[in-house]
C-alpha cells in the first residue's frame, strides 16, 4: 500500500498545488519529487516518444516507464534499451477504452504520437482530464494547441495539470522566449516590441516520417504572424531570411510556416509583433517545399491521408539525404523592445532525435516536480513552468548542445534581419 501511495503523489493535490515555498524547495532539490512514479510514453517506440523515454530514463532511473505503441516488436526492443524499470503497453489513441485503461495506475501521460495537424479531436487530453491523470504533449499545431487549451477549466476540476506544446520547438523555444521577455521588462525601459523565432534542421533531424509528414501538412497552412498587434496571414514557405545560427550551425535560409507559438507568445507574453521561420538542409529540400506550396493544391497538403502517400513516396529518398545531411539542429530567438535594446537566445544540437527527448523530459520532469498548477497551459504560461523552475527546465533540454546562450545582444550572432515587403516586418 505505501509503494503504490508513492506512486500516485504527482496526483494528489498536496504536489500539484502546493504552497510556494515548497515548490521552490523542490525546483533547487528535484530529487524530492514523486518517487517511483510512473510515466506512459504514447508514440513511446517512435523516433520522438522513444528519445523522451531514453531520456527519462537517463535523468530520473527511479521513474516506470510504460512505452506505449502499437507495434510490440518495437516495444520490445525499446524495453531493451531502457532495462528492468520499464514495460511495453499496446494502446490505440483513438480508442477510449484503450486509453483509459493504459491511464489508470500512471501519474503521468506525455503524448509524443503525432502528427498533431488536421486532428479532430484531443483524445488524450480528454482520457487524461477523466483519469485524473497529469498531462504533456509535443504538439506543433496551432488548432490543436489551442482546442486543447479550452479544456483548462475541466482540467481545472480534475486538479491535474497539463502541458501542450511541450516539446523542443515548440516548447523550450516559448520558454527562451518568456525568458528574454521577462529580463528584458527588468533590466530595460522600453517595452518588447518583436519577437521571432528561426529555426533550423538538418534534413529530418534523424526523426522519420512523422516530422516529414509534419512538414508537408504545414505547406497547406496560411502562416498567422502578427504584425504591431494586428493578425496577418501570409504564404508558407515565403519571406526568406539568411539567419546567422552562430556557433557549430552559420547561416541558414529560413522561410515562414504557421507555427503555435506564434499565436501563444503573443497572447500571453502580449507581445505586438511575432512570427516564426524555419529552414532545412540541403538547400534543395527547401526549393521542394517552396516548389510544393506553389504547385500542389492547400486542400491536397491539408489531407492527411494525400500526404501520408507523399510520405511513404519520399521516405527512402530523404533517409537517403538524411544519411549524409546529419541531423543538427538550431533555434534563435530574437526579442527588440522599444527603446532599442535587442536580445537574443541561441540553442543549437548536433542531434534533433537526442534533444528533443532531451526537451520533452524536461517538461515531463517539471510536472512531476510541481512546478505546473491544474489547467492546461502554454510553456512561457508562468503556470505551466513556474519562473522559478525555468532554469531548470533549460538546463535539462540544453545536455548535450553545441551552443546555448540566452540574452545576448544581436551582434555576438551577427544577425543581418531583412524586411519583407509592403511595410510588413514580422
Amino acid at each position: 500500500m505505501a509503494m503504490r501511495a508513492s506512486m500516485h503523489l504527482v496526483k494528489s493535490r498536496t504536489l500539484l498545488a502546493c504552497a510556494k515555498e515548497e515548490s521552490e524547495y523542490r525546483v533547487r532539490h528535484p530529487e524530492n519529487s514523486s518517487p517511483n512514479a510512473r510515466v506512459l510514453v504514447l508514440g513511446g517506440t517512435g523516433r520522438v516518444g522513444g528519445s523522451t523515454a531514453i531520456a527519462l530514463s537517463n535523468l530520473r532511473p527511479d521513474l516506470r516507464i510504460i512505452v506505449a505503441g502499437r507495434n510490440r516488436e518495437k516495444g520490445a526492443s525499446m524495453v531493451a534499451t531502457l532495462g528492468g524499470n520499464s514495460q511495453f503497453a499496446e494502446v490505440d489513441i483513438e480508442n477510449v477504452k484503450s486509453l483509459e485503461a493504459a491511464l489508470k495506475d500512471v501519474d503521468l501521460v506525455v503524448h509524443a504520437a503525432g502528427p498533431f495537424q488536421q486532428a479532430e479531436r484531443c483524445t488524450v487530453l480528454e482520457a487524461a482530464i477523466q483519469t485524473k491523470t497529469a498531462y504533456v504533449d509535443v504538439c506543433d499545431d496551432t488548432t490543436y494547441s489551442w482546442r486543447a487549451k479550452s479544456f483548462k477549466d475541466r482540467a481545472v476540476a480534475a486538479n491535474i495539470p497539463a502541458i501542450t506544446t511541450g516539446g523542443i520547438y515548440p516548447g523550450v523555444s516559448n520558454v527562451m522566449a518568456a525568458e528574454l521577455v521577462r529580463a528584458s521588462r527588468s533590466e530595460s525601459n522600453g517595452e518588447p516590441e518583436r519577437l521571432r523565432f528561426y529555426y533550423y534542421t538538418a534534413g529530418t533531424g534523424g526523426a522519420g516520417p512523422t516530422i516529414l509528414a509534419t512538414s508537408f501538412l504545414l505547406l497547406g497552412e496560411d502562416v498567422a504572424a502578427y504584425n504591431k498587434g494586428e493578425m496577418i496571414k501570409l504564404k508558407p514557405y515565403s519571406g526568406m531570411l539568411n539567419i546567422d545560427f552562430g556557433k557549430g550551425i552559420g547561416k541558414r535560409d529560413v522561410y515562414l510556416l504557421n507555427l503555435p507559438e506564434v499565436r501563444s507568445v503573443h497572447e500571453v507574453l502580449g507581445i505586438p509583433t511575432v512570427s516564426a521561420r524555419f529552414g532545412t538542409a540541403p538547400f534543395f529540400w527547401n526549393w521542394g517545399m517552396e516548389a510544393m506550396t506553389s504547385l500542389l493544391p492547400a486542400e491536397f497538403l491539408r489531407d492527411r491521408s494525400k500526404v501520408q502517400e507523399l510520405v511513404q513516396l519520399f521516405d527512402p529518398v530523404v533517409r537517403a539525404v538524411d544519411r549524409i545531411a546529419g541531423e543538427r539542429v538550431s533555434m534563435r530567438v530574437d526579442l527588440e523592445c522599444s527603446d532599442g535594446r535587442n536580445a537574443v537566445g541561441i540553442f543549437s544540437h548536433r542531434r534533433l532525435s537526442v534533444c528533443v527527448g532531451n526537451a520533452t523530459a524536461a517538461f515531463a520532469l517539471a510536472v512531476l516536480e510541481g512546478s505546473t498548477q491544474p489547467g492546461v497551459w502554454f510553456p512561457e504560461e508562468p503556470e505551466g513552468i513556474a519562473i522559478e523552475a525555468r532554469e531548470v527546465l533549460l538546463k535539462r533540454a540544453a545536455q548535450g548542445t553545441i551552443n546555448f546562450v540566452m540574452n545576448r545582444p544581436p551582434w555576438m550572432v551577427e544577425s543581418d534581419p531583412k524586411e519583407l515587403g509592403l511595410g510588413i516586418y514580422v
